[in-house]
């Protein structure tokens, strides 16, 4: 049915069922009840229209659900079902691979073998005594900047006058302290300081442009100074450039240069210290302090002098619910008894204040209103009666559409009826038949009957009693809000009573609004929806409204807010087409994306000159993160393209969804934040009814394993499930138990969720787990500046720019290939390396701009990348990993084997295998979980999906994206055996099998054999006797399984020599993060040593060969005179001259 559906109309998710609003909101609640539950099926009923099963099928894929219907003519119906991944346990090919080391291999572990045998020393020994620990630890250098500031009275007395004398001397800070004095917040500052002082946590719901970020830590600090009393005031917010600017502006404000009495402190970056009385800080890296410090102790008092400094900490938008925020909120809420003389201050513009107020006891609001001009808003009822009337300016006080109404009398039993209908309603919540009475009808009588008693109608029912669903759609098919009842109320002032607040807005809303109350417009709506998927952007819609502002109107930017990339380009192209819009003098059409040059984002704030008009096509990044202050009109499509995580298929999602309505009052703010505007929301007002009130919290759709760490480095006694349990809104259990996997994966917790000494450690760098096991590793195996480069470029944005023109698509591509190449050509993430590298080579030789331009390099993201390195070094240093000197950390930089096997401890265990291609079509790949996925397009390897031969070719990712057309994997590289042999959980051996047709037979038998414990005995674990058994001759063939699903043949001596260097690497890294300025021991330092030179001549195997070389990079030579073209040779390490090499090879001259 899928597969006639698609050749007929396109993918099923283009596909657009004829499915009323009301229905579609319907099923949609019902699957995502579904999924969240812990049913497996779920069967709608047979009353489903074939339109209906369709949608239900659409929305099922989206979901990651499966789907199918059943059953012939009125008993036909769908089913959904959660889908159960098998791992192909019978490996999906002929034969398997076979590993063996190289000669020069060999001829390495012969010599380290010589020189420490197997079996010399167990790994207690190799590591040594574990006392060392605690030793390095006193010694670790202490980032005071949360420390309380050293300060006497008369030293804040200094202060105190030396502001003030700035105040009245400096012509600019008057203007400042005026203005500041003007802000709403300024009238609350005796209430606000009185009640910090008073209580323990406050919450401040402050609207935006109040002031309330700058202004309350200035309030606080100012209070306490006065006092003569010494504080320190940490403020979070959620994103890093707040945190700086929000500090640069203080300080502005004060006078003063930033790092003196204001810092900051984002994650590898800080201005200020001890010293700073206010420090502004991500939400993350205070987590970090709490955690770290050992904060949290449910049975013991304060135990640490950096918290014991903090007087307060002021947490801003709290609305925006991220994951660290929602996780220190618990903290603190449980350590708050233990630190009396700490105070909370939680603020922000949107958020539910009850509920938060309630979770810590009922703590005092203090409400403080914002100024915002006035916006008026429309809906898609009454856009689409916009852009039909040609000859009329909507923008017109009083223009209004008018259909002639035909009505009937109501007969004595229907009004019988509704009399009953509406007292069942109002005295019992009973709905059903008032309901069905004004739906099934729908006319203008029963939509407005009024009650024969008490004058109530419909709309007054649904509007007293918070209906807020049922009363937009009385609303949007014509119902009267300006009856009166009896008791001579409407239903806006019944709304307003019973304290139905967000009914009473909607009500308001539609009064200010004539063309809702079109009767046409539910029938204009209805025929709309049957044509368009209200779940996808309609550019043609978006057009003629633009056209039809700048037809009603002569200047005034206008903003348009899309879900994605490829939706900004679809509405550009669709302008640019219009012979109306080509007049580049006439309209300036702005895209704005985070990925797009600086250059190009700058162009929004410019205000365009006399007669042009401003068209900006922006994705929710103008939504809270910056003001245009020209712009007069908003068109907000209600959609947005939001990463986010599904815990029970256990893969992230990049699909275009629904906004909140937090969000959409943000995008109409936007039209009123300098002058009085308008918006048009492009759905409707049933759908704007049923938007959540917020967005999920982070906490509950994004991977959370470094959150399960932080809960055990806090309390390793503590239960994880538990701990997180006590959040405002808890993760589902799948998403916990996904996150303790992966750090059982990665050595950092054991099998019985015990935190391990390694897990410790990988706890106290500010980056992922995984990511931090990649430093260590990359440390012993002296390939540190890579992994430097690979570990902040994690933690940070895509560095590549998007091409602002068509034909700069494959140039592009093109251009990320060629850096790529330098690593051998198939790696996402050795594009970056390459990029990196070449661009601060060309920094330095003065080519940054054209190496920026020629291969769409973000200039600012490199700058960052740069100053994230070195702090993460700096925090490498200061942890004592690594010595001030780290030059030799870093010989094997450019070898190829060893980078591979660096991104690999990185990566782990996000590993997967290309399947063989048996019908021709683009290549699948399968991963551990037991995923089929694709290579996403934009990757630099998606030309290996059209390639034969590559079966048994292995990759490695950082994750699967479920998007609108499946799931995929973006950024990837592909990888040899032997890293992965290395560093995987576990590797076990079974016998092999004497030839291929046994195999096949072999592998066809029941899941329980192949994967049963006596077939797969793990390391150290194994049976004695089996060992023996398989060990007998060294050239015994056995097959190694990795991770119970990946097959390779092998000789007993090379299984035995993987073994032994896979327990002297763990031995390594254990006794690296144990000891950190310790020596190797001579067994491990040799064995790292040997293990690097192996790694060399055998860390690449496996990998397919490349038409593609890096004799093709030639773009810089013709950009600018570097070198002669050189030959390039497969070793990178060999220094080639020449194009990119003379860029990657500048530095070791």
């Amino acid at each position: 049915m899928g597969r006639r559906r698609e050749k007929k109309g396109g993918p099923l998710h283009r596909i657009n069922p004829k499915v009323d609003e009301v229905t579609r909101i319907r099923i949609s609640e019902i699957l995502e009840q579904f999924r969240a539950s812990k049913d497996e099926v779920y069967r709608f009923d047979a009353s489903l229209s074939n339109q209906e099963r369709a949608l239900v099928h659409q929305l099922s894929l989206k979901m990651g659900l499966k789907s199918k219907s059943s059953g012939l003519g009125d008993q036909r119906f769908v089913s959904v079902q959660k889908i159960k991944k098998k791992i192909d346990t019978k490996n999906g090919f002929g034969s398997i691979p076979h590993f063996t080391f190289s000669e020069e291999a060999k001829w390495v572990l012969g010599d380290l073998f010589a020189h420490y045998p197997p079996g010399d020393g167990n790994m207690a020994e190799m590591i040594g005594e574990s006392s060392g620990d605690t030793a390095d630890r006193t010694r670790q250098r202490k980032d005071d900047i949360f420390g309380r500031p050293s300060m006497t009275k008369a030293d804040i007395a200094v202060k105190l006058q030396a502001l003030h004398s700035r105040m009245n001397t400096v012509p600019n800070l008057k203007q400042i302290v005026e203005d500041r004095s003007k802000l709403p917040i300024a009238s609350f500052k005796d209430a606000i300081t009185s009640t910090v002082e008073s209580h323990q946590v406050v919450l401040i719901s402050g609207e935006t442009g109040c002031g309330k970020t700058t202004q309350v830590p200035q309030f606080i600090l100012d209070h306490t100074w006065a006092k003569g009393d010494v504080c320190k005031i940490v403020c979070t917010q959620p994103r890093r450039i707040s945190a700086t600017s929000v500090s640069e502006r203080i300080a502005s404000e004060r006078g003063e240069n930033i790092g003196e009495n204001i810092g900051y402190k984002i994650r590898l970056e800080s201005r200020g210290g001890r010293q700073s009385s206010i420090v502004l800080c991500t939400t993350g890296v205070l987590l970090r302090v709490l955690v770290s410090k050992g904060s949290h102790k449910s049975t013991i008092g304060p135990v640490s002098d950096d918290i014991s400094g903090i007087t307060h900490i002021i947490m801003d938008e709290i609305h925006e619910r991220d994951r660290y925020s929602d996780f220190m909120l618990a903290i603190i809420r449980d350590m708050l008894l233990s630190y009396p003389h700490l105070r909370l201050i939680l603020m922000s513009a949107t958020f539910d204040a009850v509920r938060f107020s309630q979770y810590f006891g009922s703590c005092p609001i203090i409400h403080v209103p914002g100024f915002t001009y006035p916006v008026k808003t429309f809906y898609l009822e009454d856009v689409l009666t916009i852009v039909r009337s040609n000859n009329d300016n909507h923008l017109l006080d009083g223009a209004a559409c008018s259909v002639p109404i035909n009505g009937h009398e109501l007969s004595e039993e229907e009004k019988l009826s509704m009399d009953e209908a509406i007292n069942s309603a109002w005295s019992n919540d009973e709905w059903d038949l008032l309901l069905e009475l004004v739906s099934s009808e729908g006319t203008p009588e029963l939509l407005n009957y009024q009650h024969s008693l008490t004058g109530l109608t419909p709309l007054m029912v649904f509007a007293g009693k918070g209906k807020v669903g049922d009363m937009c759609m009385l609303l949007s098919i014509g119902a009267d809000c300006n009856l009166r009842a009896e008791d001579g109320m409407t239903a806006l002032e019944i709304a307003e009573r019973e304290n139905q607040s967000e009914a009473a807005e909607i009500i308001k809303k539609h009064m200010d609004n004539d063309f809702s109350n079109s009767i046409g417009g539910k029938n204009s709506l209805d025929k709309y929806l049957a044509t368009v998927n209200p779940e996808l952007v309609d550019v043609v819609l978006i057009e003629k409204l633009i056209r039809k502002i700048c037809i009603d109107s002569t200047d005034g930017g206008i903003l348009v807010f899309l879900p994605g990339w490829d939706d900004i380009n679809s509405t550009r192209e669709r302008l640019l087409a219009s012979s109306f819009f080509k007049n580049s003098s006439r309209f300036m059409i702005i895209s704005l994306h985070s990925m797009v040059p600086s250059m190009e984002q700058k162009k929004v704030f410019r205000r365009p000159p006399h007669g042009c008009r401003k068209i900006i096509l922006s994705t929710n990044i103008a939504e809270t993160a910056i003001t245009i202050d020209d712009i007069v009109y908003v068109i907000d499509t209600g959609r947005m393209k939001e990463k986010s995580y599904d815990p029970y298929n256990n893969v992230s999602t990049l699909q275009s969804s629904w906004i909140s309505k937090a969000s959409a009052r943000q995008r109409e703010g936007r039209a009123g934040r300098c002058q009085p505007g308008i918006c048009y929301h492009l759905y409707s007002m049933i759908r704007a009814a049923s938007l959540p009130d917020f967005q999920i919290p982070e906490i509950r759709r994004m991977p959370i394993e470094e959150l399960c760490l932080q809960v055990k480095l806090l309390n390793p006694s503590c239960k994880i499930d538990e701990f997180l349990g006590k959040t405002l809104d808890p993760p589902v259990f799948e998403s916990i138990r996904n996150g303790i996997i992966v750090l059982q994966d990665i050595g950092a917790l054991s099998k019985d969720e015990q935190l391990t000494q390694l897990g410790e450690k990988l706890g106290s760098l500010p980056v992922h787990p995984s990511v931090s096991r990649m430093l260590f590793f990359a440390i012993l195996m002296n390939c540190l500046d890579p992994a430097l480069t690979l570990a902040c470029a994690s933690d940070y944005r895509d560095p590549f720019t998007l091409p602002m023109l068509p034909e700069d698509k494959k140039r592009a591509t093109a251009a990320k290939s060629e850096l790529a190449c330098l690593y051998q050509g198939c790696g996402d993430q050795f594009a970056v390396l390459a990029a990196f590298e070449c661009w601060n080579n060309a920094k330095k030789m003065g080519l940054e701009a054209r190496f920026c331009s020629q291969y769409f390099v973000s200039s600012s993201a490199m700058h960052m990348l740069s100053g994230m390195r070195r702090q993460l070094q700096a925090e490498l240093i200061r942890n004592g990993f690594i010595p001030e000197d780290v030059s030799s950390y870093s010989v094997n930089a450019h070898d190829p084997g060893v980078l591979h096997a660096v991104l690999v401890a990185g990566l782990y265990p996000m590993v997967g295998r290309f399947l063989p291609n048996k019908n021709g079509k683009r290549l699948m790949i399968e991963t551990s979980g037991g995923d089929k996925v694709r290579l996403h397009n934009h990757s630099t390897n998606f030309r290996l999906s059209f390639k034969r031969n590559l079966d048994h070719t292995l990759i490695v990712y950082n994750e699967i994206t479920r998007g609108d057309g499946g799931m995929n994997i973006r950024n990837c590289t592909v990888v040899g055996p032997l890293p992965l042999l290395l560093l995987s959980t576990e590797i076990a051996v079974a016998p092999a099998k004497d030839n291929d047709d046994e195999e096949e037979e072999e592998d066809a038998g029941s899941e329980d054999e192949v994967g049963s414990e006596d077939e797969m005995e793990v390391d150290a674990e194994a049976s004695e006797g089996f060992e023996d058994k398989l060990m007998s001759s060294p050239d015994n063939m056995v097959r190694i399984i990795m991770d119970r699903w990946l097959y390779f043949g092998s000789t007993a001596i090379d299984v035995a020599q993987l073994y032994c260097l896979r327990e002297r690497l763990s031995a390594a890294i254990l006794y690296k993060v144990t000891h950190p300025r310790n020596t190797l021991p001579p067994i491990l330092g040799g064995s790292m040593h040997a293990l690097a030179r192996i790694l060399s001549s055998d860390g690449c195997t496996g990998l397919p060969i490349m038409s593609e070389g890096v004799d093709t990079l030639t773009t810089m030579v013709n950009a600018a005179t570097l070198g002669k073209p050189a030959t390039w040779t497969k070793r990178f390490g060999k220094k080639p001259k020449g194009s990119f090499a003379e860029l990657t090879n500048y530095d070791r001259r």
